[in-house]
């Protein structure tokens, strides 16, 4: 059809350029069409579209929100059940710890001879002193605080991987949608070139550039259509599941999370779940030192029993006291270990609270960085690139400017646009890093409305 027209030029060259200007035209509202979809963003597309796993065809509609995917992973995540065993088995640990030494029962035989036998029975009662019942029960009572603590840094670094693997998988959707217009305004464009060279407007070469511009922009579509397919699989795998049970998912990436003042998070390093479980090793330590002192006191074994001497036919009554006489062993060895290892403990704590001051200012650093890099995409880079894209677009179908030309300010578009949804994922990322430091959300993203 534009063959005809094209060659119809000639014998009416006003027809003919006024129909050139109405397919072009038609033309730049299809690539200004195109382009407008993904400058709107995307509110509630199906997670991964047509390359979307088969599994997706019978998960259910109903959207993921950030808090039901926490809540699912605390409850499914292999490593947190585990957590929570060990968490079960240290009771076991406080209940061997209350109990008391078992008595002994002892026998003995003197003579096989019937007349002459003498046979003994006797019961022993072990009866520690030194407070060592109390210390072994506190000691024990500290490793399962241990063992909370432990728990609950899991828990924290959970969270903050589920926040950081939603957030890209809202990443990657946004660049695979960027990817898939891309790749429609380079299709169209490649059509325009197609009908510019059969109409003897331009050379062939700008129909090879197009081509080789559009298979460039396929590649970057199959790159994107399986970096949200990793996304999500790594979003579902920390919910414990090999498939997909949620097709979409609430919210955009462009929900960025606050940026808070390093005032306000240095009074909230005492209770991350770093500080908290080496004050509690250290407090665990002072427990086992105690117990190691408790043991340099010896026990006392009481007895009491009976002999019955066939001789004499007189039973004799038996009573008496063990005590062991510590001089050689004074329990001074494992003393000497337990009062090293409290010291190592405090210093670990000292060490952790330095170490956990310097990467909580770090990774807020990072996000007011990264906060203000994504600033200034949204406010001078996008529309600026935006703008000369459609310029381009524009003089290129008025003849005004070369592919070249058009294809460098869609280039710059897009590449603007990439840098701005990877910024995207590092600031998500970066506050996840301060949540998992932290122990727990310091945004309002759990709670605000996806929108």
């Amino acid at each position: 059809m534009f063959k005809g027209i094209y060659l119809q030029e000639k014998p009416h060259a006003w027809r003919g350029r006024k129909k050139i200007r109405l397919a072009a035209s038609a033309a730049a509202i299809l690539l200004a069409a195109s382009s407008s979809a993904f400058s709107q963003g995307v509110s509630q597309r199906p997670i991964g579209g047509e390359e979307a796993p088969l599994t997706a065809a019978t998960a259910p509609t109903t959207p993921l929100s950030l808090a039901r995917a926490i809540e699912l992973a605390l409850a499914g995540n292999p490593e947190v059940a585990a957590a929570t065993r060990q968490l079960e088995a240290t009771e076991g640990q406080v209940l061997q710890g209350r109990a008391r030494p078992n008595p002994e029962l002892a026998y003995s035989l003197e003579d096989t001879r019937s007349k002459t036998r003498t046979q003994s029975w006797q019961l022993n009662l072990p009866v520690e002193l030194g407070g060592k019942r109390a210390a072994r029960t506190k000691a024990a009572e500290k490793s399962r605080e241990q063992a909370q603590a432990q728990l609950a840094e899991l828990q924290a670094t959970v969270r903050a991987n589920v926040a950081a693997a939603y957030f890209d998988v809202l990443t990657a959707q946004e660049r695979l949608v960027l990817a898939r217009d891309s790749a429609a305004l380079a299709k169209s464009s490649t059509d325009t070139v197609s009908k510019r060279v059969a109409a003897g407007k331009v050379s062939p070469v700008e129909e090879s550039k197009a081509r080789v511009a559009e298979a460039g922009v396929r590649v970057e579509l199959a790159q994107a259509a399986s970096e949200q397919r990793n996304a999500l699989s790594r979003l579902f795998a920390l919910l414990g599941r090999i498939d997909a049970p949620y097709t979409v998912l609430e919210g955009k990436a462009e929900n960025l999370p606050s940026v808070p003042s390093l005032a306000d998070l240095q009074p909230l390093i005492s209770s991350a779940p770093g500080v908290v479980l080496a004050r509690i090793e250290v407090d665990r330590r002072k427990a086992l030192t105690a117990l190691e002192q408790s043991k340099r006191v010896p026990d006392v074994t009481v007895s009491v029993g009976m002999q019955r001497s066939n001789e004499t036919q007189r039973n004799v009554l038996l009573f008496g006291v063990s005590v062991p006489l510590p001089v050689f062993d004074r329990n001074q060895g494992n003393l000497l270990e337990a009062l090293k290892l409290e010291d190592k403990a405090r210093d670990e704590l000292q060490a952790a609270s330095v170490r956990l001051h310097s990467e909580v200012a770090q990774a807020r650093e990072r996000l007011a960085t990264i906060a203000a890099e994504i600033q200034s995409l949204q406010q001078d880079v996008l529309p600026g690139a935006k703008s000369a894209y459609d310029a381009a677009t524009i003089g290129f179908e008025n003849g005004k400017f070369n592919f070249l030309e058009v294809l460098d300010a869609q280039r710059t578009y897009f590449t603007a646009k990439s840098q701005y949804l990877k910024a995207l994922g590092e600031a998500h990322r970066a506050a996840a890093d301060v949540d998992r430091l932290l122990g727990g959300p310091h945004d309002s993203r759990l709670t605000a409305p996806q929108n």
